[in-house]
């Protein structure tokens, strides 16, 4: 992983008991994959993890709040919310909410169609 802001880094480390971690820049923040699945975002100074219908109410229950932006005048809610405070200290802590945003991003990935690639035109 290339050097990266420190907050980025330690989220990294976090996840880093629940598989593979990648880090990507993206949408001002921060993309983190566990395994090629991605499971969580790092933006405004707080991880982001990866949530479903059976998930959410667990991290509600943790105290956790969903990640939301303006988008164009209306405000957006992404299916991803904050990390526990407390697991925010240690892998062995993160380690259950890890497994439960890997397993939203699995259970999302296996629910979208495959994309079909358009045919080349022929020359």
């Amino acid at each position: 992983m290339a050097a990266q802001d420190p907050f980025v880094e330690h989220c990294a480390e976090l996840l880093a008991g629940s598989g593979r971690v990648r880090v990507r820049r993206m949408f001002g923040g921060h993309g983190l994959y566990l395994d090629g699945l991605f499971v969580a975002i790092v933006a405004r100074g707080r991880l982001y993890l990866k949530v479903d219908g059976e998930t959410r109410a667990t991290f509600q229950a943790a105290g956790c709040a969903p990640f939301v932006y303006d988008g164009g005048g209306r405000e957006v809610t992404l299916n991803y919310w904050s990390a526990p405070d407390e697991a925010m200290d240690s892998p062995a802590l993160m380690g259950p909410w890890a497994r439960r945003a890997r397993q939203a991003a699995l259970s999302a990935a296996q629910r979208k169609p495959a994309r079909r690639r358009k045919p080349l035109p022929r020359a």
